[in-house]
C-alpha cells in the first residue's frame, strides 16, 4: 500500500509539473516587444517589470517563479495558468471528496486550454475512480462580451477583447489526449455558462471550481450549481483575489444564501471554502 501511495503521488506531482510546464521552461521565453500591446505583454510588463530591462518573458527567472508557483502570468505552452499552489489546493479537494465519499462529480467553468480539468481527471485515474466526470464548461471563444443591464459590475471589464482566452474545444480535446486522459469520464458544456449551466445534465457535484472572471460568469455558475453541491463538497473560486468584479459576485451570493462557511486563502488569488450544509 505504501509502494501505491507513493507512485500514486509521483504521478500526480509530474502531472502538476507537466501542466505548468516546469519541464521545459525556455519553451516559455519569449521577446517582448517594445510595441506589444496584448493582454499577455501588459500583464507581463506590470509583474515581471520588463526583467531589468531585458525585454522578453524570462521562463527561468520570474517566469518560473510567478508563472509556476503563483500563476501571475499568461504561459505561452502551459496548459494551466494556475501554479502549483492553486493544482495543490484541487489535488487536496478531489483527495478529501474521495476519501470521505462526498457524492457527485467535478467541474470547472472557464477552462482555458484545460489544464486544471486534465489534472482533476488525473486524480480520478490514480485513485482508480470511475463513478465520477469531470465536468470542462466553457465558451471555448473566449469571454462573453459584460452584459451591463443585468451585471452592472462588469461594466468595466475588457476580457472579451483577450483573444488569448479563446481556446476551441478541439485543441482543448487535443490536450487531454495528450496526457491520455480523453475518455467517457470527461464531458464537454460548450458555450455561454448563462445558457449552458441552467439545462447542464449534472445531478450532484462534489468540487465546484469557477474560472470565469466576471461577475456575470461567476454568479451564473454560483446560481446555477452551488445547489447541486453536496454538503462536504468543495468550492474553488480562482478570481476572488485578482478581480474586483468576481469577488463581489462570490460575496453578493454567499450573503443572499446565508452563506457562512470560511472562506481560505489558497494564494494571491484563489480561495475555497468547504459547504457546510
Amino acid at each position: 500500500m505504501e509502494k501505491l501511495e507513493d507512485s500514486r503521488h509521483l504521478y500526480l506531482d509530474l502531472m502538476k509539473r507537466c501542466l505548468v510546464n516546469m519541464i521545459y521552461p525556455q519553451a516559455e521565453e519569449v521577446p517582448l516587444p517594445a510595441t506589444a500591446t496584448g493582454f499577455r505583454d501588459r500583464l507581463a510588463r506590470v509583474l515581471l517589470k520588463d526583467e531589468g530591462g531585458s525585454g522578453r518573458i524570462s521562463a527561468t527567472q520570474s517566469g518560473d517563479h510567478l508563472g509556476r508557483m503563483e500563476g501571475r502570468i499568461w504561459p505561452v505552452v502551459a496548459h494551466t495558468m494556475i501554479g502549483l499552489k492553486r493544482l495543490d489546493n484541487l489535488e487536496f479537494c478531489v483527495e478529501q471528496v474521495i476519501a470521505k465519499e462526498v457524492s457527485g462529480d467535478l467541474i470547472e467553468t472557464g477552462v482555458w486550454r484545460g489544464g486544471t480539468t486534465i489534472f482533476m481527471r488525473a486524480v480520478l485515474k490514480a485513485y482508480g475512480v470511475t463513478d465520477r466526470r469531470v465536468w470542462v464548461a466553457d465558451s471555448f471563444e473566449g469571454l462573453p462580451p459584460p452584459d451591463t443591464a443585468k451585471y452592472p459590475r462588469d461594466a468595466d471589464s475588457d476580457l472579451h477583447k483577450a483573444r488569448e482566452l479563446a481556446v476551441s474545444l478541439e485543441e482543448v480535446k487535443t490536450n487531454f489526449d495528450r496526457y491520455g486522459l480523453l475518455d467517457d469520464q470527461v464531458r464537454f458544456l460548450k458555450g455561454w455558462f448563462r445558457d449552458t449551466l441552467p439545462i447542464a445534465p449534472v445531478e450532484r457535484l462534489a468540487v465546484l471550481r469557477l474560472d470565469g472572471d466576471m461577475y456575470g460568469s461567476t454568479m451564473d455558475t454560483l446560481v446555477n450549481l452551488y445547489p447541486k453541491l453536496s454538503k462536504g463538497g468543495y468550492v474553488i473560486v480562482d478570481d476572488y483575489g485578482a478581480i474586483p468584479a468576481c469577488r463581489q459576485a462570490v460575496n453578493d451570493y454567499r450573503s443572499a444564501n446565508g452563506i457562512s462557511e470560511e472562506i481560505c486563502e489558497i494564494d494571491w488569488t484563489g480561495i475555497f471554502w468547504q459547504k457546510g450544509n
